[in-house]
């Protein structure tokens, strides 16, 4: 339009104000190459689109707007050269991810399956924001880009914050925040959700002013309303210390409705310091360090109590920095803030315990409890068939204890039980031997047994073909992708593999009640992924069609499968190697299902069905 205006007028674009030339340039038409090549033309347009100017400033916002928070506004930027370090490294990125699904598809990634990434020659901003990309893809496609894409930033972002950790760990005491470590925790467990201090920082902040305004209701005169903005003013006397601890239960548990989990109090989002503030419930420790640090920033200095079973927090009421249990209060946070004497901390867990039990504990000793309880729920948890939460909380424990044989011996165990990273826990062997030689039976029993399985590994020719035309595998119903129900159980999944009948040993066919099948275990069998997150080995007399398909929320579907078409999932180029004829007739299925029937049914005889994992 402005060009049309400026012909009218008999100028050409290059007498146009530089202003008006860059509101045209700028405008979001005009691609990256578009811009290169309007600049190539004449002096005056290769002036206005200059490297360090706005137009290629405003390219690069428009391309990547979640970058510009790594620029300042007083940066004499040049974004041509940035946009173009930004688009090749996410071209390298798309490569990455591209390979990873060759190499790993038989195996668990590899602790040196990321090295690529970490010799990138590009800043780490760049190649996270492109994996965020394929992450946020719209629609039921790229499946196994976004599986790869959720690893590796996985990985990246806990590689990240376990520096952070580490370097908060050497800070000295009196400079560490409790809710600063809290964080550091929830996010090396979640490393894929938007978790930052400054964000759970605001909202304990919020908390704090809804605290101020109850305090004044109260009491105008209060010494912690005389503080000034980013400054605390240690409060004098019991008194006006226990008006701020009431201030803070009223709003905490009466206005916000703050309680202790009772309910549920082994789900691990307890332990999380932003699922407590969302959740408005928790643990007694994640509780207790939202209330530690509300109270220190409202000038009241409460300490944590290590206490069995129930942490605590501890308020002085006598002489600061005393060593008598008994001139202390008792707080418990998970019981809305209730304060306790010595004896009703015993009544509270039920039975006595020695002074030592009252003192305070630093900074680290906290985190090695919360991480602890998480450890102890990772043990707990039995649908996780990855033992992520038990694998991430030895991670933080090892980062804050690296010579502990005891949490180092399970680690390698577990690796071990996993089958991944054999190398890895061959070096955790070897640690351990060094730290404690009399565990050189337990070490020497996984050696062995970790060397046979590398070994087994590089004997490994290749990967199994299975052709449905093969007369073994005439009775096969059912091809790779199909969404399939259980008869019985009632279940959702999806086939991922399949066998001409029951290849498991024989202690798990007879721990299965296997025979008690009509067609025994010389029936095909199916690996199926299933809408819990489990994976299982079912018998086809027991699986149906699932006549009303929908999407298997299970976190491996990308592993095996590229998209889900509305009925049904396509395998992946790895999958399709392995079971060539299943792809056709998965998509046949559908359109022919009828002719399944008659085959289905004369196959079967009428039975009660029994159930096969």
């Amino acid at each position: 339009m402005a060009a049309a205006a400026a012909e009218a007028g008999g100028m050409g674009l290059t007498d146009l104000p530089g202003e008006l030339l860059e509101l045209i340039l700028c405008c979001g038409v005009l691609s990256a190459a578009d811009i290169g090549r309007v600049s190539c033309t004449c002096r005056r347009l290769r002036e206005v689109c200059q490297a360090r100017g706005k137009v290629w400033r405003e390219r690069f916002r428009l391309r990547w707007p979640s970058l510009l928070k790594y620029y300042s506004q007083t940066d004499n930027v040049n974004w041509l050269k940035e946009y173009k370090a930004r688009h090749n490294a996410g071209l390298e990125t798309q490569r990455i991810v591209a390979s990873f699904s060759k190499r790993f598809f038989s195996e668990h990634v590899p602790c040196d399956g990321f090295s690529d990434i970490e010799t990138l020659g590009c800043p780490g901003h760049f190649f996270e924001d492109e994996l965020m990309s394929i992450l946020n893809m719209e629609g039921r496609k790229c499946l196994t880009w976004k599986y790869y894409a959720k690893k590796i930033l996985y990985f990246l972002r806990q590689q990240n914050i376990l520096k952070n950790l580490k370097a908060y760990l050497e800070r000295p005491e009196d400079q560490l925040s409790f809710l600063e470590g809290a964080v550091l925790i929830d996010q090396y467990c979640n490393p894929l959700s938007d978790i930052c201090l400054t964000s759970v920082q605001a909202q304990v902040d919020d908390i704090t002013d809804k605290v101020r305004k109850v305090l004044r209701t109260k009491n105008p005169r209060h010494p912690s309303l005389a503080s000034k903005a980013g400054t605390v003013l240690i409060v004098p006397g019991v008194e006006f210390q226990r008006q701020v601890l009431d201030a803070m239960n009223c709003v905490l548990y009466e206005q916000l409705k703050y309680k202790g989990n009772e309910m549920d109090y082994y789900n691990s989002l307890n332990s999380y310091i932003h699922q407590v503030l969302i959740r408005r419930t928790g643990i007694p420790i994640s509780l207790s360090v939202l209330y530690l640090t509300i109270a220190r920033q409202l000038g009241v200095r409460l300490e944590p109590v290590n206490f069995p079973s129930h942490f605590l927090l501890r308020w002085c009421q006598g002489k600061e920095g005393s060593t008598d249990i008994f001139d202390y209060m008792y707080i418990d946070a998970f019981g809305k803030g209730k304060q306790l004497t010595v004896k009703e901390c015993e009544y509270l867990i039920g039975h006595h315990v020695t002074e030592e039990f009252y003192g305070v504990v630093t900074s680290k000793e906290v985190l090695q409890r919360m991480v602890g309880n998480l450890l102890n729920l990772g043990k707990r948890e039995s649908t996780d068939q990855s033992y992520q939460l038990l694998r991430d909380s030895l991670d933080l424990y090892l980062a804050m204890y690296p010579d502990n044989v005891q949490h180092l011996m399970l680690q390698a165990r577990l690796y071990f039980h996993l089958g991944i990273w054999p190398e890895k826990v061959l070096d955790i062997l070897q640690h351990v031997q060094v730290l404690d030689p009399s565990q050189h039976g337990a070490v020497g029993y996984l050696v062995q047994h970790t060397l046979e399985h590398i070994e087994r590994r590089k004997e490994e020719v290749g990967p199994e073909v299975k052709h449905r035309s093969d007369e073994k595998h005439k009775d096969i119903c059912f091809s790779i992708g199909l969404i399939m129900k259980h008869k019985r159980y009632g279940y959702n999944c999806v086939i991922y593999g399949w066998d001409p009948t029951c290849m498991m040993g024989q202690e798990w066919i007879r721990n299965m009640n296997v025979h008690s099948l009509p067609h025994g275990p010389h029936q095909p069998f199916y690996n199926v992924l299933v809408e819990d997150g489990s994976c299982r080995y079912a018998a086809q007399e027991n699986l149906e069609y699932n006549l009303e398909p929908h999407e298997i929320p299970h976190p491996d579907i990308g592993r095996y499968f590229s998209e889900f078409t509305g009925t049904h999932y396509l395998a992946n180029a790895e999958l399709e190697i392995r079971y060539p004829e299943d792809l056709e007739l998965t998509s046949n299925f559908h359109s022919d299902l009828q002719a399944y029937a008659p085959r289905i049914a004369s196959h079967f005889v009428t039975c009660e069905i029994a159930y096969v994992q």
